[in-house]
């Protein structure tokens, strides 16, 4: 083994975070875990150099996440030249506040602090039970708020532990900290003691306004000369915006619970009802986020008529040569309930197909596994099917048409073909993960309503003894 190996550790292994809570005998843990990623902080390699028996304990307090840093190690390698160890405490200030690097007793005084009816910064949006019957609570503020600021202060180096690609957003311009909303996800905690409730912080996602320029009506010339331009402050939220998903992140003890489908539709459903947000966009978001968000999305647009309500136009028949037709599916009415609902044009048409779909017959729906129906499908379930191909190609060739337009006709056909293929097998994938969801979803409604009858029935023979 080279020398440098017995001096190098895995970063992703020595660093640990945790969420913590004071007690009258120390510090207690409420959870641990480890970051997906490491190489923003410690490069590529996600090797720290210089030490042995690293450890790099971020702790963090479960309600308000103020950080603190604790470093332990039983060597340390001693400088040959310019080899020298990596400098953990100046590397970890380039992300964290500087009150993360107090000592761990002056941490400890600081958040015992904190008054027992503490409450997250913002207002709530939604109060639901989690599957395991955690109470959760959604709560919306503004980055130009002073405590919500300073809890993204303290949060943002996770993102970059836990998102692939991800990024810091600005807190120090105060000219647009206002086009910032902030979502909370907290885990509540009633006390046993007081009737007061602990609050953990489980996850946040961050949403931008930017303002799209518009065109209007030119005004008549007398109109302009006597156009008085506003006084005073004039607030953002009074204009017309697009509204876009920058951040958004649940900690690893709270994933696999619903928790993140529960956050992005209260942000979405939170924008519906703002008469000036023109569209709900997201940035690069990665494929967990995508799978996640065409469900919800699916599944909210499932229960809405105008959208069931858009079909295959099986009249319509396929030529042998020339242009394909238009109107497969009423593309004014199409693009009316997208508008409605303020869905992103390519993400509405991604839904909408899978939608379209999950209505053919079973007998010419593609699936994930090469299973094969032993009925035959009729003509006019695989003119269907045919339609629906054609419907979807024609999105792809439309996002992809630069591309394609340089190929000869029959690559051009090839590639998109191919395309297809794969487009029907993510389509049935995530079909199945809203399925495998849908029915989870059903399952702890009906395991609710038992334990409320439960409730009721043991209540009942309670008072009846309590009667008598």
């Amino acid at each position: 083994m080279a020398e440098s190996d017995l001096w190098s550790v895995d970063a992703n292994s020595a660093l640990e975070l945790s969420l913590v809570e004071p007690t009258e005998h120390g510090l207690t843990t409420v959870t641990r875990f480890h970051p997906r990623f490491t190489y923003p902080l410690f490069g590529e390699e996600e090797q720290i150099f210089g030490y042995q028996d690293l450890k790099i304990n971020l702790q963090y307090h479960a309600p308000d996440m103020r950080p603190n840093v604790k470093i332990t190690h039983s060597k340390k390698f001693k400088s040959i030249g310019e080899t020298q160890p990596t400098d953990l405490d100046a590397l970890l200030q380039e992300y964290l506040p500087p009150v993360a690097f107090a000592k761990n007793r002056e941490f400890q005084d600081a958040i015992r602090l904190m008054p027992a009816d503490w409450t997250p910064p913002g207002e709530i949006l939604s109060e639901f039970d989690g599957a395991d019957g955690a109470k959760f609570e959604i709560r919306r503020s503004s980055l130009a708020d002073d405590a919500t600021r300073q809890i993204i202060d303290r949060v943002q180096l996770l993102i970059l532990l836990f998102i692939e690609g991800g990024s810091y957003i600005g807190t120090d311009t105060n000219d647009s900290l206002d086009r910032w909303d902030i979502f909370f996800l907290y885990n509540k905690k009633p006390s046993k003691t007081d009737g007061t409730s602990r609050y953990q912080f489980a996850g946040y996602s961050t949403v931008y306004k930017f303002f799209p320029l518009q065109r209007f009506p030119l005004e008549p010339k007398e109109a302009r000369e006597n156009l008085e331009l506003p006084s005073g402050e004039f607030p953002f939220s009074n204009l017309r915006s697009r509204t876009r998903i920058s951040q958004f992140l649940i900690l690893p003890p709270f994933q696999k619970s619903g928790n993140g489908s529960r956050l992005y539709r209260t942000i979405y459903e939170y924008c519906l009802r703002d008469p000036n947000v023109i569209e709900v966009t997201v940035e690069d978001p990665n494929e967990a986020f995508d799978d996640m968000r065409d469900v919800a999305d699916l599944d909210f647009l499932r229960q809405k008529s105008e959208f069931t309500d858009l079909k295959i136009n099986t009249e319509i028949q396929i030529p042998r040569q020339g242009a394909a037709p238009r109107g497969i599916v009423n593309e004014i009415k199409s693009e009316e309930v997208r508008c409605l609902y303020r869905i992103a044009p390519r993400q509405f048409s991604r839904v909408l197909e899978m939608h379209l779909m999950s209505r053919l017959a079973e007998t010419v729906r593609p699936t994930l596994t090469d299973t094969k129906i032993v009925a035959k499908p009729t003509k006019a379930e695989t003119h269907e099917y045919d339609l629906w191909k054609l419907f979807v190609k024609q999105r792809l060739y439309r996002h992809n048409k630069e591309v394609l337009s340089q190929l000869d006709r029959h690559d051009r056909i090839d590639r998109l073909n191919e395309t297809l293929g794969s487009v029907e097998l993510e389509y049935a994938r995530i079909l199945a993960l809203a399925e495998r969801r849908s029915q989870a979803t059903t399952s702890n409604l009906k395991r609710k309503l038992e334990d409320v009858k439960n409730e009721e029935g043991s209540a009942s023979k309670k008072a009846r003894v309590e009667d008598a």
